[in-house]
C-alpha cells in the first residue's frame, strides 16, 4: 500500500505531507487574492538542447521548480509558448485559483493569440 502512495509509508509521514500541501495552498491563495492568475516562467532557465543535461539530473530536476508548487496545491496551471531565448523555446506558466480552470484557459488563449499576432 505504501508504494502506491509514494514515499509516505507511515501515517505520520502522510499527515505531514498533507500539512505541507495545505501550507503551499494557503501561500498560493494569499498570492492570488484579488488576482485572476499568477504568471511565472515555466522554467527558471531557457530550454536546454536535447540530451544537453542528460548527465546532470539535478539541473533537469531544477528546471521543473516552478511547476511543482501549483501541482502540489491542486491549482489549475498551464504553460504556453512565450517566445524564444537563444533560439530555444521559453514557456509562460499561468496558475489560477482553485476550481477556476476556465479563467486560466481564457488567459492562456489570449497569450497564444497575442504571440501568434506578434510573431508574424
Amino acid at each position: 500500500m505504501g508504494a502506491a502512495r509514494g514515499l509516505a509509508d507511515h501515517p505520520v509521514d502522510d499527515a505531514k505531507a498533507q500539512q505541507v500541501r495545505r501550507l503551499i495552498r494557503q501561500d498560493f491563495d494569499r498570492a492570488l487574492e484579488g488576482r485572476h492568475a499568477i504568471a511565472l516562467p515555466t522554467s527558471p532557465t531557457p530550454a536546454f538542447r536535447l540530451g544537453e543535461k542528460i548527465d546532470d539530473p539535478l539541473q533537469m530536476y531544477l528546471s521543473d521548480v516552478f511547476t511543482v508548487g501549483p501541482s502540489l496545491a491542486g491549482l489549475p496551471s498551464v504553460s504556453v509558448p512565450a517566445g524564444q531565448a537563444q533560439g530555444l523555446p521559453v514557456g509562460l506558466q499561468l496558475t489560477g485559483r482553485a476550481w477556476d480552470d476556465a479563467t486560466i484557459y481564457r488567459i492562456a488563449a489570449a497569450v497564444e493569440l497575442t504571440n501568434e499576432r506578434t510573431s508574424r
